[in-house]
This record gives C-alpha cells, structure tokens and sequence, in this order.
C-alpha cells in the first residue's frame, strides 16, 4: 500500500493513533495484546514510520553504542547478540565500537558520544573510555558496565560470578587428587583477572594448599595458552591441575601439550571459563564454567534501556550471575604419584 498513514494503521489495529504511536515509541508502556495487535498492522500494510521526526519530536537517536575491546573473541560476539535481541525489540538500532587496543578508534567513539549521537553506552571493555583529557562519561548519557564491571564509577555492572566460579574450580580439581597447580591468567590489573585468580587461590587455601601457583600471564587468547603449554613443558616439575581464566587460553594449552605427548587428563587436567561454542568441538571437550553470554548482554540493554526512559532509580547497579560447570573430557583424577 502506498501513502500509508498512522491512522490507516490505528483503523486495521482496532485502536486510536494516539496508541499507535505509544507502541512505536514505547513499547514497553503498552499491553503485550496491543503490541501484537498494532505491530501486525503495521506490518500487513506496510506502514513505515518517520524515525527522522519521531527523532526530533523524543531528542533521541533511536542508537546505542556498544564497546567491545576485542570482537573476534567469542564471548563479546555472544553477549552482543543478547544486546541486539533486547534493543530491537524497543526499536533501537547498534553501533559496535571494536577497540582492538587502537587509541585512535577510541578517540573517535569518545567524540561520537560527547557529540549526543547515541542516546547510551553498554561497555564490555572494563573502564569507561578516554579520549586525551575527554572521558565517555562527560557526556551525561547512561552508561552501563557488562561482562567486567568498573568498580567506584557509580554506573550499573553487569557481571557473573566470577570469583565464586573460580574457587570451585580449584576445590573441584583439589577434590579429583591434584597437589600441584597452574593458572593461566588475563592481563594482570584488569577487573576480571582479579577476581579470577583471587577466587582460585581462595579455592586452594580452602583445600588446605598453601604452596606458591605457578601462573602464566597474557590477554585472552589461543596463544596465551599456546606460551603457557610452552613454559609448561619445560618444566621438570608440571603442574597437574590447570585452570585457564578462559576457554581460548584453555583450548591453546590443551592442543599444545597432546601435540608433545602429554595426556588429557591422564597426566593433567585442564578446567576453562566462559563455556564459548569452541570447547564443545575441543578434543577432549572442555571442562568449563559456562557464562550465560545472552543473559548477560539482555540484562545489561533492559538497565540501559530504563535509564534512557528516566527509570535508573529501579536500575540494580551490581547484578552478577551464576556460571554453570560442565564436567567433561579434560578434567580426571590426579596421577597416582603426584598425589600427596
């Protein structure tokens, strides 16, 4: 049909414009029997709202922008598609800001936002960003922290458990016999990291370990785990419990080893954290704590999403979820005699 209007859409709908335009603009205001109602007229005639005036009419841009550090890791990809089955819903669209440690492309998002053309911030990168003497959070739109959170900013954060996953996985591998332990970290300093490795050393001293870990440090990535299998594999006295900060590292370390004879888990046993589609594929599969990477991202843009509509005083600004652990092929008993 062309030349559609809103009142031709309000007549198919059964309701008034007035209600038409509620749905468009706030759909969350409206019951789910209208929503339905009005958005099926609208698609059976075709009806093409005027985001440019709704725009000018609301001062919003209908636009959020998300800011990964790092979008070829799997678990930023995963979280984003929670964001974007959240935000489409309300008529958001996304623009992805891939920092890829590039000062440059973090100048240039700090400049889009202080420019007023999002109308909010979801941050996985750990910190709000910086553009010379400018920050992100001088431009007074809502700012909401996921997968690591930025303690003392005062914004939400949505995060998981990650110190209470990382205890348990060092009480679970204190359980199955081993007395020595590796940890194959992320980049010291960062939030996550933190919590991770003080989670793991709460977990041994519980289990009555009180030696020093051997630790390999390095971003999250395949070749972190690749340069921790390396140094591993020079040692005369291995580990034989390790837990990787994440699944990449993890995988990395896994496929090194086997390469140079070492048995998983006869001779060590390996745990992850993320639960990323890798360690399903993984031989022997992953041991893993799985994060709920859609929850995450869906919590984090519904917190977004009531603080563009003037509600942060019903936003939760330390939400941090459960991980599950999978128990599969990499993790098993100790070898008889290391075991003390």
């Amino acid at each position: 049909m062309k030349g559609v209007r809103i009142a031709d859409v309000a007549q198919l709908a059964g309701v008034s414009t007035a209600t038409v335009s509620r749905v468009l603009a706030n759909p969350d205001q409206v019951r789910a029997k209208t929503h339905k109602a009005v958005m099926e007229a609208v698609r059976r005639s075709g009806y093409t709202p005027n985001s440019a005036a709704r725009n000018l009419r609301t001062r919003r841009t209908m636009t959020v922008l998300v800011v990964a550090p790092r979008l070829t890791n799997p678990v930023f990809a995963q979280v984003l598609r929670g964001v974007d089955d959240e935000l489409t819903q309300s008529g958001y669209g996304i623009i992805v800001a891939n920092l890829d440690n590039q000062t440059d492309r973090e100048v240039r998002y700090v400049d889009l936002v202080l420019s007023r053309q999002v109308d909010g911030v979801l941050l996985m990168n750990g910190r709000i960003p910086q553009g010379g003497k400018r920050s992100m959070g001088d431009a007074g739109v809502p700012i909401v922290a996921m997968c690591s959170a930025i303690p003392d900013s005062g914004i939400p954060n949505i995060t998981v458990q990650d110190r209470e996953a990382s205890r348990k996985a060092a009480e679970y591998l204190a359980q199955l016999g081993h007395r020595r332990f590796g940890y194959i970290s992320g980049l010291p300093g960062t939030y996550i990291e933190t919590e991770r490795f003080k989670g793991f050393q709460d977990g041994l001293a519980a289990a009555g370990y009180d030696e020093k870990v051997v630790r390999w440090e390095g971003p999250f990535t395949f070749s972190t785990g690749v340069a921790a299998a390396q140094a591993f594999l020079r040692m005369k006295k291995r580990p034989t419990g390790i837990f990787a900060a994440c699944d990449e590292s993890a995988i990395g370390f896994v496929k090194t080893v086997q390469e140079a004879g070492v048995r998983v888990p006869e001779d060590v046993s390996v745990i992850g954290f993320d639960g990323i589609e890798f360690a399903d594929f993984s031989e022997p599969t992953l041991t893993t704590f799985r994060q709920p990477l859609r929850e995450i991202g869906r919590t984090g843009a519904q917190a977004l999403l009531k603080m563009i509509q003037g509600e942060a005083g019903q936003v939760d600004l330390n939400v941090r979820l459960p991980l599950q652990l999978l128990e599969r092929g990499t993790t098993g008993p100790a070898p008889e005699k290391t075991r003390g």
